[in-house]
């Protein structure tokens, strides 16, 4: 079976990943209501707007994150062996990458659902 996405991908950049789409989600979501409450901004745009736009970005983040833990399943072997990966073999260190990369992935995807859930209920700037 033919992959789409090269095994060349899965390097140690990959563990990175989630967690630096977890950091720039958050601070794109703080930092664009901060700006919009601050500067007046909702004379141009209203907060629905802006409460939209950062939706789309969420799901944007989510979708990366899951394409993440999506590679570090895959580079864990699809689950195939059990941690700990602790022999000083190249395989295990694989799946021990693959196997870090897949729970901080899921760390990233709570906390990114976290975050957005906080756009939902907050209310317009107070004056």
């Amino acid at each position: 079976m033919k992959s789409f996405i090269p095994r060349e991908i899965e390097t140690l950049w990959t563990l990175f990943t989630a967690p630096t789409v977890w950091a720039l989600h958050f601070v794109v979501c703080y930092v664009t209501v901060a700006v919009f409450c601050a500067k007046g901004l909702a004379l141009h745009l209203s907060f629905e707007t802006v409460r939209i736009g950062l939706g789309v970005f969420t799901l944007l983040a989510l979708a990366m994150i899951v394409l993440s833990a999506f590679l570090a399943w895959r580079q864990w072997g699809f689950g195939s062996g059990d941690p700990p990966h602790d022999a000083p073999t190249r395989q295990d260190r694989r799946f021990f990458q693959g196997f870090a990369t897949l729970l901080l992935s899921g760390l990233s995807f709570v906390a990114v659902a976290y975050l957005a859930i906080s756009l939902i209920f907050i209310a317009e700037c107070q004056s």
